[in-house]
């Protein structure tokens, strides 16, 4: 991570708030003038803005040479490189499922199996259960939550109400998962072993997901189904378009198989994809003669074909105008926006990085800390404050944990307390901001904007509470003890809960 400019050259917390202000104004004023289409330019615009604001006061005010902001562009730009290939990969596993007939298929089976009485609980378990399985929210989400939403609006719930079951379920499994980047990176910035950091987690991780599972549950018994009659439209649409056949899950079942094999996400959606492409071509040879604009499949309008649904994805006509929505892909091409807007917000993590302005605002925080709940809550808000500031929660974790580290030693809290901290607030709640990767990225694949599913996420809105109250409580607080052989010990904390 690129370090920050000597103390002489930072400006100060207050003004170190400007560029943010100006950040969070504009994107206020962006998605009341552009609403869900925010996305494509007004968002890049503000963060252009904000970034450029930031560099002026580096510069003119402090006189920071461009040389150290540049330098921090460059780290978090290169921190991205994969990410965003893993987005546009995304976006062909998204658009080959569904012409594949995969997608298509979960959701006819889903309806099937499914009750609606208990449809938001089962989505929530389900997608905890694959993300723990392949460490992954992302994949998680791009593959089973996009079916899941395909079904919820079948079964006539809220996009916005599944869409929260399904982030909710991805963020549990990947919070947990051995196998999830988060997870290893927050455990080894904050120098934790990884079973010993998943298993302290587990005293937050678990009650929070276990509310947001009754919340879903309540919803769920709640809701009134539509008639038989709906499901068997959507489901008798879909047979009609599509060859519905379990052959098709030949190809998920791979992808899990080599997700578990731990083969590195990029290739494993290369192959995903590629493996889909195979399919559709055999499954549904009508469909991709439809996209190729051809009477029949040849090997020209086969490759054709196979190119189109990759990049630009296809509109298929089902009958049924709100099926019609659900099953259109737009494969890379529609995953362009949100690369965009990464670099821009990647830019702009850089500036605040590079001009010392992150440091002087947490390094603020960190000088009023006295007591163990104030420490917690503060790395809490840091890490919410980061994931808003550099909109990646990558960077926001290596901040949050690197700023902290020293004082939650210097308190003489074990390093686990730090890195479970890092996760309630700084992992979870990326989803929930708009112009974060993880916002843009969610709200993108589920085609719901983050500001409408945002109040649904109960788990993600409960963890960072969770936190807190854990840490008011004192409950499995350790303090790091230094005996005369300076051997490292942990003991607990008086009852009187004094930190």
């Amino acid at each position: 991570m690129h370090k920050a400019p000597p103390d002489s050259t930072s400006p100060s917390p207050l003004v170190s708030l400007i560029p943010v202000a100006v950040l969070i104004l504009l994107m206020t004023l962006v998605i009341k003038l552009f609403g869900s289409g925010a996305l494509y330019g007004g968002s890049q615009v503000a963060l252009i803005i904000a970034a450029g604001v930031t560099i002026a006061v580096s510069m003119g005010v402090y006189h920071n040479p461009w040389k150290e902001l540049e330098e921090s562009i460059e780290d978090n730009l290169k921190a991205i490189c994969v990410a965003m290939l893993i987005l546009l990969m995304i976006g062909t596993v998204s658009s080959s499922w569904m012409l594949s007939g995969i997608v298509p298929a979960f959701i006819c089976y889903g309806l099937q199996c499914i009750s609606p009485k208990v449809f938001l609980l089962a989505v929530c378990l389900i997608c905890a259960i694959v993300a723990v399985v392949t460490g992954s929210s992302w994949t998680t989400i791009a593959t089973i939550g996009v079916a899941m939403i395909a079904i919820g609006e079948a079964l006539g719930f809220s996009p916005a109400w599944t869409a929260g079951a399904i982030i909710s379920g991805a963020y549990f499994g990947d919070k947990i998962s051995p196998l999830s980047d988060t997870t290893v990176l927050a455990s080894s910035t904050a120098g934790v072993p990884l079973f010993e950091h998943i298993k302290y987690m587990m005293i937050t991780t678990v009650p929070s997901f276990a509310i947001a599972l009754i919340i879903f549950l309540i919803a769920s018994l709640c809701h009134t189904a539509p008639s038989a009659a709906v499901t068997s439209e959507v489901s008798d649409a879909l047979r009609r378009t599509f060859n519905i056949t379990p052959v098709v899950l030949i190809v998920p079942a791979v992808t899990c198989f080599l997700i578990v094999k731990k083969v590195p996400a990029l290739l494993t959606l290369l192959l995903a994809s590629a493996m889909a492409g195979v399919m559709a071509l055999i499954v549904q040879p009508d469909i991709m003669a439809e996209v190729a604009g051809a009477d029949r499949l040849t090997f020209e309008s086969a490759s054709r074909a196979t190119f189109l649904s990759y990049f630009n994805g296809a509109a298929i006509d089902s009958g049924n105008e709100s099926l019609n929505r659900l099953i259109e892909t737009k494969g890379m091409n529609g995953m362009l926006p949100t690369v965009f807007l990464i670099i821009c917000a990647a830019n702009f993590g850089g500036t605040l990085v590079g001009s010392g302005m992150i440091q002087s605002i947490t390094g603020y925080m960190m000088r009023r800390i006295s007591s163990r709940v104030g420490l917690v809550a503060s790395s809490v808000f840091t890490g919410i404050f980061c994931n808003m500031a550099t909109s990646d929660q990558y960077l926001s974790i290596i901040l949050n944990c690197s700023l902290y580290r020293e004082l939650f030693e210097d308190k003489g809290y074990e390093p686990r307390l730090l890195s479970r901290t890092a996760e309630d607030s700084t992992t979870v709640t990326s989803v929930l901001i708009p112009w974060n990767s993880c916002g843009m990225t969610q709200s993108t694949v589920l085609h719901v904007p983050t500001m409408t599913y945002l109040p649904y996420c109960f788990f993600n809105l409960i963890s960072p509470l969770m936190s807190i109250l854990v840490a008011a409580t004192g409950y499995k607080i350790y303090r790091s003890v230094i005996s005369p052989q300076s051997d490292s010990q942990s003991a607990p904390e008086e009852s009187t809960g004094k930190a």
